[in-house]
């Protein structure tokens, strides 16, 4: 589960990155910076569905997503001087107050392979041995 969480960790760090270039490519750098913002977003995809394989897409994605809008809007104010209102910072703040319900509701036992595997078996279970009472 660790590794699945810096997976998801390089996934964000990525997304945040490739994001970030859409603002350098509209100060006129050219098709380069499409490219380096393409590169990264898919960098970006291919880290998250590495992390979903341990964790349920739900809250993998529920996690990139939150995290990345707040760690976007954090450079956006660093390194591009934006303002935040009162409503988008309590927005932020409801974003962040989500991610951290739903990764504390996320199961830490069994991984959902083993799950619906125990589900299958004893389904199966179930329905031999209502075939031998019929």
């Amino acid at each position: 589960m660790l590794v699945a969480r810096l997976f998801l960790l390089l996934a964000i760090v990525a997304e945040v990155a490739g994001t970030s270039t859409m603002s350098f490519i509209g100060q006129g750098h050219g098709w380069l910076g499409y490219i380096v913002m393409y590169v990264l977003i898919a960098v970006s995809y291919y880290f998250l569905s590495i992390a979903a394989k341990k964790i349920s897409i739900g809250v993998a994605y529920a996690v990139w997503e939150g995290l990345g809008i707040s760690l976007i809007t954090v450079v956006s104010i660093v390194l591009f001087d934006s303002d935040l209102n009162s409503q988008e910072l309590l927005g932020l703040m409801l974003a962040v107050i989500g991610i951290v319900c739903v990764t504390l509701g996320e199961s830490h036992g069994q991984s959902n392979t083993k799950k619906n595997a125990d589900k299958l078996a004893k389904e199966r279970s179930f329905s031999t041995s209502v075939r031998c009472e019929s």
